[in-house]
């Protein structure tokens, strides 16, 4: 089955042909800018790699948040995003008018959160995906489908406790100022400490303060959704001497009180990197696509 994906982050569309077993046949990264200068790249790499007539659907995993309500007017649209001009962008429209198939669409992280779900292997049936990058955001898969309800998770908008180290450092969401997004985003850390996490030494309070608002988060988890792993990507997390805090600041923060959640054995097994081979905002864009072409098979979409 030959399927087309687009992993759609505030930075870069990443683009593939192929399918979630095998892989990408080809990929390309575009930088995410106005709506219709990025289609018009997307547009050109899938008219020459698409193979036309040979791909049967398209999956999208997008930064939001989305309007997932197949039964609302704006149904596959960008809401009130922080990202500026893409409010009100139609993704299923205009991805579907490059090749005229149909679109699958979740949020980046909950296509993520698939792609590592069948990574993790049979015993881990609910699994938190959280991206540290241009924002940050949740996906949660719990047997085997994406959570959705009152729209999907937005856990990075929620409101942590202050790192005194943080000062008056107002945050940068627009919406919500200090959330997690706001304090420990790939746009925040830059704007607190004037650098990218790649480039700030191991002595810099950034690591201590990082660690401190991403434990919060993975506790928060643990104690409302309780999966049994959550999986840290995007790429501020590419600094992996974050993993060890983390885990040592979410073990202090729970105190015992989760059973299978006591000692830095069990943290390493429930807080891990991603195990995807490509990105895993695409693999599961491919498995978007692909279960919308299962279900048409069936009858179950039309």
């Amino acid at each position: 089955m030959l399927l087309g994906a687009i992993e759609a982050g505030g930075t870069k569309f990443v683009c593939g042909v192929g399918n979630a077993k095998s892989g990408s046949v080809e990929t390309v990264t575009i930088a995410t800018r106005d709506p219709d200068s990025t289609f018009a790249d997307v547009e050109a790499f899938f008219r020459s790699a698409a193979r036309p007539g040979r791909i049967e659907a398209v999956g999208v995993g997008s930064f939001g948040p989305l309007d997932l309500n197949p039964l609302s007017s704006t149904y596959g649209c960008i809401l009130r995003t922080p990202k500026p001009l893409w409010e009100g962008v139609d993704l299923i429209g205009r991805t579907s008018a490059i090749l005229g198939v149909p679109v699958a669409l979740d949020t980046d992280v909950n296509a993520a959160a698939l792609a590592e779900t069948v990574l993790a292997g049979e015993d881990v049936a609910t699994l938190a995906y959280i991206t540290v990058g241009t924002g940050i955001g949740v996906g949660i898969v719990a047997d085997g489908k994406p959570l959705h309800g009152l729209g999907h998770p937005e856990a990075g908008h929620y409101l942590p406790r202050r790192h005194a180290a943080h000062g008056d450092f107002a945050g940068v969401c627009p919406f919500h100022g200090d959330c997690f997004e706001g304090l420990a985003s790939g746009k925040a850390v830059e704007a607190a400490w004037g650098k990218p996490a790649s480039q700030l030494p191991p002595g810099h309070p950034f690591w201590e303060v990082e660690s401190h608002y991403l434990a919060q988060l993975c506790a928060l988890l643990f104690l409302t959704v309780a999966p049994m792993r959550i999986v840290l990507g995007g790429g501020v997390m590419k600094q992996h001497r974050l993993f060890p805090m983390i885990r040592a600041r979410t073990l202090d923060l729970l105190a015992g009180y989760l059973s299978g959640l006591s000692d830095m054995a069990a943290m390493e097994k429930r807080i891990a990197p991603p195990l995807s081979r490509e990105p895993p905002g695409l693999i599961g864009s491919y498995m978007l696509a692909e279960h919308m072409v299962r279900q048409r098979g069936k009858g179950g979409i039309r």
